[in-house]
């Protein structure tokens, strides 16, 4: 192998859930891509029809699962699973948790809201790092000289991505650049990460209020399990 070799690896994000309970559904199992969610999921497969990818790897929950399969299809591939990909853990699973519900004020949740530089209340952002940073370099080793597609979660993928760019872990979880169906594109030159790219091929199918930076509506949960 040349030690310029270029290796792509798309991080995805998984397509809209069927969630009409309203719950935040995180690593819970049985929460399957909506009807929009196989749309989008079928948009992404369409936008990297021409691309050289010989390698499709999912989370192994069943949106990441239903986001990759119609990639590894077009490319007549086999969709390995990766458990390093999953959704962060948080003790609020299971529970409703949005804008408006009432969450913040109910005493019991106040002592996992102690600290959100770590957070308290989830898996620690370092944490996410160490196997997001892990799952990457694997995809990019099977991947070697082509691209890679990688279906994963909202807020591992924010993780790592600002781990690579050197941003602070802690944020707003309201700006994440990380919206649904969307690819963070990570480019290696031999085993050196040199560039993170970003796109949105289903864009236009996201409901407005779920894109990055919108104003919270009430009721309406930005990342239910995300």
């Amino acid at each position: 192998m040349s030690a310029g070799e270029l290796t792509v690896v798309h991080l995805v994000r998984h397509g809209e859930v069927h969630n009409p309970e309203g719950i935040l559904y995180g690593r819970r199992p049985g929460y399957h891509l909506s009807e929009l969610g196989r749309e989008m999921a079928d948009r992404v497969a369409e936008h990297l029809k021409g691309r050289d990818i010989t390698y499709v790897v999912a989370s192994p929950l069943e949106r990441a699962q239903e986001t990759a399969a119609p990639v590894a299809a077009a490319h007549g591939l086999e969709l390995a699973t990766d458990g390093r990909l999953i959704e962060a853990a948080n003790v609020f699973e299971g529970k409703t948790f949005g804008v408006g519900d009432g969450a913040l004020r109910k005493p019991g949740n106040w002592k996992h809201l102690t600290n959100p530089f770590r957070p308290s209340w989830g898996e620690p952002y370092v944490e996410q790092v160490v196997r997001m940073t892990s799952a990457l370099e694997k995809a990019r080793d099977e991947a070697r000289g082509h691209e890679a597609v990688a279906v994963s979660h909202q807020l591992p993928i924010w993780i790592v991505r600002s781990f690579a760019e050197k941003r602070r872990l802690w944020h707003d979880p309201r700006h994440r650049q990380c919206t649904l169906a969307s690819l963070t594109s990570f480019t290696y030159q031999g085993d050196t990460l040199v560039s993170v790219g970003y796109s949105e091929p289903a864009r236009d199918l996201v409901p407005a209020h779920l894109l990055a930076g919108a104003k919270p509506v009430k009721g309406k949960s930005k990342a239910f399990g995300a």
